[in-house]
């Protein structure tokens, strides 16, 4: 297979990826056992951005797309992608600061709903008045 062809495959996960990292725990609102997967990754998403890391797979993206005879970017996906369309300066540390505190808010957000869900569900309903089967004949 084309190195092209690889860093284009690459550049969709590692999008489908970040969108799982920042809105994936509305899957736990349906699935709850799908925060099993979604906090690992949105942890760690937002500890790329604190510490100011690039993931590893925008290197490995870079090295596919020089290895097909193209040219790779500077600065990380993010970066490149993301903040080149919303923030044309580039990405600053205080971007990125503010990026992994959206990632955290947001997965809060979400994740308090699942757990009000869950306890809320939990909960004995009164019931105004018991129905046996022979009530329902």
């Amino acid at each position: 297979m084309p190195f092209g062809v690889l860093a284009d495959l690459l550049l969709v996960v590692h999008a489908t990826f970040v969108v799982f990292v920042l809105a994936g725990g509305v899957l736990a609102l349906r699935w709850p056992r799908a925060a099993w997967v979604h906090l690992p990754a949105a942890l760690y998403g937002a500890a790329i951005e604190f510490a100011g890391f690039i993931c590893p797979l925008t290197p490995l993206e870079k090295a596919w797309r020089r290895a097909a005879g193209g040219s790779d970017y500077a600065g990380g996906f993010i970066e490149h992608y993301v903040t080149a369309a919303l923030y044309p300066s580039g990405l600053t540390r205080p971007v990125q600061v503010a990026l992994g505190l959206l990632v955290l808010v947001v997965n809060a957000w979400v994740y308090w709903t699942v757990w009000h869900r869950q306890r809320s569900s939990r909960r004995p309903r009164a019931q105004c008045a018991q129905t046996s089967p022979e009530d329902l004949r």
